[in-house]
C-alpha cells in the first residue's frame, strides 16, 4: 500500500511539474557578489541590455507580448521595462505614433476591477478600487513567464510621474474613473505625495499586492517610480523613500527578495550616498557616461533605462549604450518606438518627430554590444584610469574602457567626424606581446592585429579607419 501511496505522489509530481507550476528553482536575479556593481542571474554573471516597447506590454490588452518577447530573444537582448497599469497615456502624448502606452477605447486593464457602473475616461466602466482584476495579475505573470522563458528579465514599474492632468483623469484613481469617491485631487503633482492619506493607502494596498503575487519569480526587479523627479520634487523624494520602504517590507517575510531601483535623473546626477532598500540606480538619456564614473562609488549597477529625445537616426543611441557599457555601466535599455500594437515584432518604421528611434538595424547593433561584453572578463573589470591612454590633442575621438589588471582591456572610441576617421593613441602597457580585436559596432566584423614582444611603456596604437564607433579588445598573449 505504502508502495502504491509513492507511485501516486511521483505520478502528480510529475503531472504538477509538466503543467508549468513547479516552484521557482532560480533565484531573483541579485548583485553579484564578487563585483557588486553588475548582476547575477542563475549562477552567471550578466550585464542587462535591451530595446523595449513604450511600457504598455501588460497593460494594452492589443499587444500580443509574445511576439514581441520573442523578437527581444532573437535580437540577444534580455532585458524588458513595463509599467505596472496605474498611469495610462492618451492617444498622441509625447508626439508618440501608436503608443502602446495608450490602449484604444475599452482595451485598458489595471490592478483594479471594473465595476457595473458606466463612465471610464477611455471607455467601459468605471474601477472599483477594493476588488482586484484577477485577469489583469494573470496576464502580468503570463507575461513574465513568458519573458523568464527566453531568459529575459522584467523591470516593472510599480508607479509613473503624472506629468500632466490628462493623464491624472485617466488614472484609476481620479475620483471621476472610480467608484469609491477616491482621488477627489485637483492637482496631479500631489499624487505621488504624502499629503493624502487615502490616495496613499490605495498605492501601498496595490504594491503589496504585486509583490506578492510575484514573490516565485526570478527574472525580476521593481522600480518604484519613472521620473519622479518632475514637479514638487521634495515632496517625490519622500514619497519614493516610502514607497521603496513599502516593497522592503512586503517582502521582508520571502525567502528570497527582489532588486529594487530608483530612477535617479534625466541625464547626470550625483548619488551623493546609497539609499536604503535601493541595489539600481537608473538615469534617462545618461548623456555624457561619467554618471558611471561619478556614481561608481556607490558599488552598485548603474543603469540607463531610457533613451530617446535625440533624433530617430541608430548612431544616437548605439553611441549612447556602447559608452555607457564601456564606462562601467550594468544596465542600458533603449526605448523603442518600432514596437506597436500593429507590430510586436518590432517592424513600425519609427517617423521623424517621434521623441526617439528603434528598429531592427538598431537591436541587432545592440545585439553586437551584448556579445562583445560577453566575450569580455567584466566582473574581473574596472574602468581604465585615463592616464593610461594618451590622445592627441588634436584627436577627435574620446574613449571609454574597462580593464583587467592592465593586461585585458575593453575599449571603446568615438567621434562626432562624420567623415571615415581613425584613433590614433598611446596606451601604457606591460611588457609582452598583445593580440588587438577591433570590432564594428555596426556589422559585428572584427579585425586582428597583433602587437609583438613590446617593452614595457608607451605603445603607439592605431585603429582601422571607421565611422562614428569601432570597439576594440585588447589582451595580453599567453606562451
Amino acid at each position: 500500500m505504502k508502495s502504491v501511496q509513492i507511485i501516486c505522489l511521483a505520478f502528480f509530481t510529475a503531472v504538477f511539474i509538466s503543467c508549468g507550476q513547479a516552484p521557482q528553482t532560480i533565484k531573483p536575479i541579485g548583485l553579484h557578489p564578487q563585483n557588486p556593481h553588475y548582476f547575477l542571474y542563475d549562477g552567471k554573471p550578466l550585464i542587462l541590455i535591451g530595446s523595449t516597447e513604450h511600457y504598455g506590454a501588460v497593460m494594452n490588452l492589443d499587444f500580443d507580448y509574445a511576439k514581441y518577447l520573442d523578437e527581444l530573444s532573437s535580437s540577444g537582448l534580455n532585458v524588458t521595462r513595463t509599467f505596472s497599469g496605474i498611469y495610462v497615456e492618451p492617444q498622441g502624448a509625447f508626439g508618440i505614433l501608436k503608443n502602446t502606452l495608450a490602449p484604444a477605447q475599452g482595451r485598458y486593464i489595471c490592478p483594479w476591477a471594473r465595476s457595473q457602473e458606466a463612465g471610464y475616461g477611455n471607455g467601459g466602466n468605471k474601477f472599483d478600487l477594493s476588488k482586484w482584476d484577477e485577469d489583469y495579475f494573470s496576464r502580468l505573470k503570463d507575461f513574465i513567464t513568458k519573458a523568464g522563458e527566453r531568459n529575459i528579465i522584467v523591470e516593472l514599474d510599480l508607479f509613473s510621474n503624472f506629468y500632466d492632468t490628462i493623464q491624472w483623469k485617466l488614472s484609476p484613481l481620479y475620483v471621476k474613473n472610480n467608484v469609491n469617491n477616491i482621488g477627489n485631487i485637483k492637482d496631479h503633482r500631489e499624487i505621488l505625495s504624502l499629503r493624502h492619506p487615502e490616495i496613499l493607502d490605495i498605492q501601498e494596498k496595490m504594491v503589496r499586492k504585486i509583490v506578492s503575487e510575484l514573490k516565485d519569480f526570478g527574472n525580476l526587479y521593481y522600480e518604484v517610480c519613472n521620473e519622479p523627479y518632475f514637479g514638487d520634487t521634495l515632496a517625490l523624494a519622500e514619497w519614493e523613500k516610502h514607497m521603496t520602504g513599502v516593497v522592503v517590507d512586503a517582502e521582508k517575510g520571502f525567502d528570497q527578495k527582489h532588486l529594487i531601483s530608483n530612477n535617479i535623473a534625466n541625464n547626470f546626477q550625483v548619488v551623493p550616498k546609497i539609499r536604503e532598500g535601493v541595489s539600481i540606480y537608473n538615469f534617462h538619456y545618461a548623456r555624457p557616461p561619467k554618471t558611471v564614473s561619478v556614481n561608481y562609488g556607490l558599488n552598485k549597477p548603474i543603469g540607463d533605462n531610457e533613451t530617446g529625445f535625440d533624433g530617430i537616426d541608430d548612431v544616437k543611441y548605439r553611441t549612447e549604450a556602447w559608452a555607457f557599457i564601456l564606462a562601467g555601466g550594468a544596465l542600458f535599455n533603449n526605448l523603442d518606438y518600432s514596437f506597436t500594437t500593429d507590430n510586436e515584432d518590432g517592424s513600425f518604421v519609427v517617423q521623424p518627430g517621434e521623441p526617439g528611434g528603434g528598429g531592427r538595424i538598431l537591436r541587432n547593433q545592440f545585439k553586437i554590444l551584448a556579445d562583445f561584453m560577453k566575450g569580455t572578463d567584466f566582473i574581473n573589470m574596472e574602468p581604465v584610469k585615463k592616464e593610461i591612454i594618451e590622445l592627441p590633442e588634436n584627436s577627435k575621438s574620446e574613449f571609454e574602457g574597462l580593464t583587467k589588471g592592465n593586461e585585458i582591456f575593453a575599449l571603446y572610441f568615438q567621434t562626432n567626424d562624420t567623415s571615415v576617421t581613425k584613433s590614433e593613441f598611446k596606451m601604457l602597457l606591460k611588457s609582452g606581446s598583445y593580440k588587438l580585436t577591433w570590432v564594428d559596432t555596426k556589422t559585428g566584423a572584427e579585425k586582428a592585429e597583433d602587437l609583438k614582444n613590446h617593452q614595457e611603456g608607451w605603445a603607439d596604437i592605431s585603429s582601422p579607419d571607421y565611422k562614428e564607433d569601432i570597439a576594440l579588445r585588447l589582451e595580453r598573449a599567453k606562451y
